[in-house]
């Protein structure tokens, strides 16, 4: 796959059962951060988010255009540092549920660093061992990130 971004692609853990990204974006921490946790950014790049609050424990959902609605949840927020979500996409099911299910969920972290020239941003998925099949999920996801991130990435730094 080609990268619409100077930054690798994502990588598959079959052993962990996760997937991971390290980008470099081009524009500065507080802009990355409102990217990765103020709904009405994430909105822009992702997909369109609602959360009843901030910080842990704000529920909401995620919608895709041509997808099912998404339960969403935030695990773990360290503002301007860190910020966790647990969510039930589950690609291989063809279903998803009205709301988190603890057994069968996965949790993405995004975690930033200042970097030289902008911040260095890791996202890493896991859990997909409780997934209806574990395999194809995390390839599914890490197209996902790949072709998601390349748009915040464009996006912020367009704005930077």
């Amino acid at each position: 796959m080609v990268n619409m971004t100077h930054n690798e692609a994502s990588v598959v853990d079959e052993e962990t059962f996760s997937v991971r990204r390290t980008i470099l974006i081009a524009a500065p921490a507080d802009k990355v951060w409102r990217a990765v946790a103020e709904p009405e950014h994430i909105s822009r790049w992702f997909g369109r988010t609602v959360l009843d609050g901030t910080g842990v424990g704000a529920t909401g959902t995620m919608t895709f255009p041509d997808y099912d609605v998404i339960p969403l949840r935030v695990e773990e927020y360290d503002e301007p540092r860190r910020i966790t979500y647990r969510w039930n996409n589950d690609d291989a099911l063809g279903a998803l549920p009205d709301s988190i299910d603890e057994t069968t969920s996965t949790v993405f972290t995004f975690t930033l660093e200042e970097a030289e020239g902008g911040t260095r941003l890791t996202v890493v998925e896991s859990g997909f061992e409780r997934t209806s099949d574990p395999r194809a999920n995390l390839q599914s996801h890490r197209t996902g990130w790949d072709l998601e991130l390349d748009k915040m990435v464009t996006l912020v730094e367009g704005e930077a």
